[in-house]
């Protein structure tokens, strides 16, 4: 039966036509699409976060096994017995806590020294005017794209001619200077309004004194970002204490990890508990800093 025969029998009968059902309302179809998208957009973060945290979690259930079980196919989760001691015998079998010591004068050190001569670089360049100061600033942000393995060997014979090899001396002056964190600091800097530091000049501060009085206390969270990243990349090198660290006492902990690997085999399970316990000081200063550290990538606009 056609529309047109039921519009003949309901006007006979005098009964009006069936309405054809309404259309949803544009407003509603439109929420329900952005709802969908949200929910698949949650869907695909939870995957990749888990994606990435997969490794931790492996990390951190190998710190508890024995040797024999690390590395078994298929990765056994859940271990037969759960080996705590792990956490107490490596303190005892590697100077431990002499290395995290090293490791935390490094970072600390170098991450203040990068961020007094970043900040007060960038200042130079954002807003101060020279002659030449675009063609210096790019010439200095272009050696961010040479990689260190090309000057490596120069500076190796530079430190020992000047007799700071197995010092830590060496490795605070390599790092205390940076392009990127000067890079880093610049972009936050142009966000900040230049009639600031006119104000200040025509009240007769010092250059010095914008930077220290006005500047700095502005800038917090592109200071909190660079802070957070120069002390994870100190904190993780490797390369740079195992070229001009020989002294065992001198060591960091990335260094002293290696005591576990032997000739003939590793104690892989003690090389998983120490790499679980240098992660703790990294995420506790992550997790002081987050704010900041969001908000300094998002304003210096660094995506």
């Amino acid at each position: 039966m056609n529309t047109t025969t039921l519009r003949k029998d309901s006007t006979a009968t005098g009964e009006p036509p069936p309405a054809a059902p309404a259309p949803a309302p544009p407003g509603r179809r439109g929420e329900l699409g952005k709802t969908v998208g949200r929910v698949l957009l949650y869907i695909g973060l939870i995957v990749l976060a888990a994606a990435i945290l997969l490794p931790f979690g492996w990390m951190l259930i190998s710190s508890v096994k024995t040797d024999n079980e690390v590395f078994t196919v298929p990765i056994q989760w859940i271990p037969e017995e759960f080996r705590w001691q792990n956490f107490t015998e490596i303190w005892t079998d590697i100077p431990l806590l002499t290395y995290l010591g090293n490791s935390l004068f490094l970072s600390v050190t170098i991450t203040v020294l990068q961020v007094l001569t970043g900040s007060f670089a960038a200042y130079g360049f954002a807003k101060m005017q020279f002659p030449g100061r675009d063609a210096l600033f790019l010439g200095y942000i272009a050696t961010i794209a040479v990689p260190w393995q090309a000057y490596m060997v120069p500076q190796y014979i530079m430190m020992e001619k000047l007799g700071l090899v197995n010092t830590h001396l060496s490795l605070i002056l390599l790092q205390a200077f940076g392009a990127f964190g000067v890079f880093l600091m610049r972009q936050f800097y142009l966000t900040i309004p230049d009639e600031i530091s006119e104000a200040a000049r025509l009240d007769g501060l010092s250059e010095y004194g914008i930077w220290a009085r006005m500047i700095l206390p502005l800038s917090k969270p592109a200071l909190a970002s660079l802070a957070l990243l120069t002390f994870v990349n100190t904190w993780n090198d490797y390369m740079g204490p195992f070229i001009y660290l020989t002294d065992n006492d001198l060591w960091t902990v990335q260094l002293g990890l290696r005591q576990f690997v032997g000739m003939y085999d590793a104690r892989y399970a003690m090389i998983m508990t120490g790499s679980v316990l240098s992660v703790l000081p990294i995420l506790v200063v992550f997790l002081l800093g987050q704010r900041y550290f969001v908000q300094g990538i998002a304003t210096s606009g660094i995506k």
